[in-house]
């Protein structure tokens, strides 16, 4: 099955084409969107997942995500791709952006979301062949000794600083309006 996703400028917007994956010829100064999601749970353990051999940059350590289809809101897309490769069920609006991350034709939107109460991961083994709920610390570490798929060397340089921030303040906020 052919995969189409929408092409995007520089700030975001919609440029009104669409590409098909893998065809050659990538449109000079134009993106398609990547999103990416940062499940965590209350005991700020991360969610990472290994990419199956088969696929590129395959045995490399990741948040799931993958590219928004045609017609796909980023939010849409980061909840379709959580759940493709973790089963783990999540809701657009419980999503938060954390921030963008520009290649070379990819937009990445990296996403964070609480771990819904209830769920378990069931990785997609076409997809993922292991996975792994870690801490905080041990992200950096990954990345530190490579074995973080080669995407997110600078992906986690540039946002990762934010997404601690943003769990932590999820975790502060929990803990003064707890009885």
């Amino acid at each position: 099955m052919d995969e189409w996703w929408d092409l995007i400028d520089a700030s975001g917007a919609p440029t009104g084409e669409t590409f098909r994956r893998g065809d050659g010829n990538w449109p000079s100064e134009e993106f398609h969107l990547v999103v990416t999601v940062c499940v965590y749970r209350a005991d700020r353990t991360i969610l990472l997942t290994q990419r199956a051999p088969t696929k590129e940059f395959g045995f490399g350590w990741e948040f799931p995500g993958g590219s928004a289809l045609a017609g796909e809101a980023g939010p849409v897309a980061a909840c379709r791709e959580l759940r493709e490769e973790t089963n783990v069920p999540v809701e657009p609006e419980a999503l938060r952006r954390i921030g963008r991350f520009t290649e070379e034709t990819a937009l990445v939107d990296l996403f964070v979301v609480q771990e819904p109460t209830g769920s378990a991961v069931r990785a997609d083994p076409a997809e993922v062949i292991d996975w792994s709920w870690v801490s905080l610390s041990e992200v950096n570490a990954r990345r530190q000794n490579g074995v973080m798929a080669d995407p997110w060397g600078p992906r986690l340089d540039a946002l990762w600083p934010a997404a601690m921030a943003s769990i932590l303040a999820a975790d502060e906020s929990r803990m003064h309006t707890s009885p």
